[in-house]
């Protein structure tokens, strides 16, 4: 996971704004904005949108941003207990990077707090990145798929 950041101190997360979809792109009711977290020199941007009922997350930040893993998981009832709700999920991870993990934790939370199909491709570099800044980097990922549930949440019409 060096494939990450160098971080500082101050943590930031936040919904930056929305975006409005053309009619012509999509209907009306399709939801797109981006999120952002940080902490010191460790900026992560998200674009989230919505494709019908599927969610679509990119995740990007560093000094080289790319698409380093993609994760595809879909809702379904937990194994353990049948009342509660789980994900599956598959993932390609391009060769030399790591973000694996992350795509993996992310979409399947997403898919299952969320019961909706879900695709997430990440791509995060920092050079001389340590093992507590990778950490951090985590960290900061977890808060902004809290910040996407937070968003979708609020904009539930049942």
């Amino acid at each position: 996971m060096r494939d990450f950041l160098e971080g500082g101190e101050q943590r930031i997360s936040k919904v930056v704004h929305s975006l409005t979809l053309s009619p012509i792109i999509g209907t009306d009711s399709m939801k797109r904005f981006l999120v952002e977290v940080a902490e010191g020199r460790l900026k992560i941007h998200g674009l989230v949108q919505e494709i019908g009922q599927d969610i679509l997350v990119s995740i990007w930040g560093g000094t080289r941003p790319h698409i380093g893993a993609i994760g595809i998981a879909v809702p379904r009832p937990s194994l353990k207990d049948p009342k509660k709700r789980s994900a599956t999920s598959s993932n390609f991870t391009f060769v030399g990077h790591k973000e694996d993990g992350l795509v993996k934790e992310i979409s399947e939370k997403l898919a299952a707090q969320l019961e909706r199909n879900v695709v997430v491709t990440a791509g995060v570099h920092w050079d001389d990145i340590t093992s507590r800044e990778i950490r951090s980097v985590e960290s900061l990922l977890r808060r902004m798929s809290v910040q996407i549930l937070k968003r979708f949440r609020g904009n539930r019409s049942s």
